[in-house]
């Protein structure tokens, strides 16, 4: 693997070690502060993507898919006010969700890379973001995939509340999972500025 693309690597896991280890922290009522560092992995993507190419973007995501599962059996050993801080199905949905999702944005991004500097990026974030919210939320706590880890209590995710506290009734993981959607659709047009920045530097004049 050549070294340019370390920075990248350790980008990647930085991101990937700061968000599992802020996750287990509130900010406010609908989010953790992991919400705000992990849509960054998006952002190393995008920008490994454009630099270098679609083969080196995807060797940056198993770099730091690895280092997640890494983080979640880490995770799953130290034991908590109510038990393990990463349980079966949260480490199961998380490596899931960042490896289908990460992909997916390294497609999108090649797909679209011969247009405006900004639609691939974009488009590819904002895809892989739903994708991510979508799949690790409803595997991690959804009511109907209990059978992945019965022993594992998450019925507090299934109270039934105002969407976001003001919204229709919805299960609580739904408004959790609306909440971190929010929050990463809002930093994929923000990481548009440091993307335009960091690749001009990185990509050679012609």
């Amino acid at each position: 693997m050549t070294r340019a693309y370390l920075p990248g690597i350790l980008a990647m896991a930085a991101i990937v070690v700061a968000s599992n280890i802020l996750v287990q922290f509130l900010f406010g009522q609908w989010l953790t502060w992991g919400a705000f560092t992990y849509p960054l992995a998006f952002l190393v993507t995008d920008v490994m993507n454009r630099v270098y190419g679609a083969s080196a973007a995807r060797r940056v995501v198993f770099v730091g898919f690895v280092v997640g599962i890494i983080c979640s059996l880490i995770g799953t050993q130290i034991i908590g006010e109510f038990g393990p801080l990463v349980t079966l199905r949260i480490a199961i949905g998380s490596g899931l969700a960042f490896l289908i999702a990460q992909l997916i944005d390294v497609s999108v991004f090649a797909a679209l890379r011969d247009g405006k500097w900004w639609r691939a990026p974009l488009a590819s974030t904002l895809i892989g973001s739903t994708l991510d919210t979508a799949l690790f939320f409803t595997i991690a706590f959804s009511a109907s995939l209990m059978w992945i880890e019965p022993g594992n209590d998450v019925s507090w995710a299934g109270d039934i509340l105002p969407l976001l506290g003001f919204g229709p009734a919805a299960p609580l993981w739904v408004s959790l999972a609306v909440a971190d959607w929010m929050v990463k659709l809002s930093l994929a047009l923000l990481a548009l500025i440091p993307f335009r920045v960091i690749t001009a530097r990185l990509t050679p004049a012609h």
